[in-house]
Parts: structure tokens; sequence; C-alpha cells
């Protein structure tokens, strides 16, 4: 399986929160691929920047690779994907993540619980 992680999923695992259930390691440990989208950082740096979260981006940059994770870049069919979406979720990251793992047949492993009304690609956890 191949899984790409949301931005609270990605910040629990380098973070080594105690938030990041059990069921979760376990999807992590299973996965034939883990990746990071760079939507990810650009949202965090933007929160870093809005004062609403306090990390340093360019340091989780290095703990993808670290990690043993893959980067995942975002491409113009992931933006188009987005608009192919209903509009069960405001976000515009998540439609993002969303529309990446819909677009490339991955599973999206996320803590919102609300992004599984689109699709069984979408793991709570």
């Amino acid at each position: 399986m191949r899984l790409l992680l949301d931005t609270n999923i990605f910040l629990w695992v380098v973070g080594r929160s105690p938030r990041l259930s059990d069921r979760g390691k376990e999807y992590l440990k299973s996965a034939n691929a883990i990746y990071v989208s760079s939507a990810t950082i650009w949202e965090i740096a933007i929160k870093v920047r809005l004062g609403k979260l306090h990390a340093d981006p360019d340091a989780l940059i290095n703990m993808i690779e670290a990690s043993g994770f893959e980067e995942f870049p975002v491409l113009a069919r992931h933006a188009v994907g987005v608009a192919r979406m209903p509009l069960h979720h405001g976000d515009p990251f998540d439609r993002l993540l969303v529309a990446q793992a819909f677009t490339e047949s991955m599973h999206l492993l996320t803590a919102d619980e609300k992004l599984l009304e689109y699709s069984d690609l979408v793991i709570h956890v």
C-alpha cells in the first residue's frame, strides 16, 4: 500500500507525538511507500508565518527523507482533481491531498474524520 500523509499525521510522526494511534503506526509499518506532499510543507510554512504553528519548515523538509518518506510534488493534474471533487470539506490543503491520493491511486492517512466522506482511499487513524 502506498500512503500519502496528511499534515497532522506527518507532524505527529516526526515529532513522535503520542497522538498517533497504534492503528496509524501499523499502517505506517505495513506501507510499501510513504509520501509527504509539498502541499503539506506549504501549509506548515503558512501556519508558521501566521503564528498558528511553531515549527521549522526547513528542518521538516529534511525530516521527510530522514524518516524514510518521499516528497510528493503537486502537479497540475492534482489541482484539476480538486475541481472534480464534491465539497465535503472546505480546507484547500486537505482537498488537494485528497485529490493527490485519488489521482495517484494512493491511500491518504489522516486524522480528519470528515475526509472519509470522499472515498475508501481515505484512512482515518
